[in-house]
């Protein structure tokens, strides 16, 4: 179980990476703001599913859902803003399921806030998994 926990923080690592790198870059077409929304769908799917295989490494009771898991996440400390965690996850299913022009924007506004966020959860994450 240890092995699948590394491999996915390491690849929850480098996604976040690519985000900041995207981030870093000045943005000004449409195109390059989609790529990095489409960076962050990429890491929440990596947190979530993260914070579910700590979860069962540490034996806490299995979270199925990403709300449930970012819940989790929040009540052991590793998630330091419940509220960000769970409007990332609105993000993430309004980019999923529509696509809205103005409402991507605004996303897009917000994913530095979300990049910190979940790059503070996967060091909690990192620490809860070698306890």
């Amino acid at each position: 179980m240890a092995d699948s926990v590394d491999w996915i923080l390491e690849d929850f690592g480098d996604a976040l990476e690519r985000l900041r790198e995207a981030l870093d870059k000045p943005v000004e077409q449409d195109l390059l703001k989609a790529g990095c929304i489409q960076y962050f769908e990429f890491c929440f799917e990596l947190a979530w599913k993260s914070i579910k295989m700590v979860s069962a490494l540490v034996g806490l009771p299995e979270c199925l859902s990403p709300k449930t898991c970012l819940r989790q996440a929040f009540s052991q400390g590793w998630l330091a803003d419940e509220e960000i965690g769970l409007e990332m996850l609105n993000a993430r299913n309004r980019m999923s399921h529509t696509y809205d022009a103005r409402k991507a924007l605004e996303i897009y506004e917000r994913l530095p806030t979300f990049h910190a966020e979940m790059v503070s959860l996967l060091e909690q994450l990192r620490m809860a998994a070698k306890r």
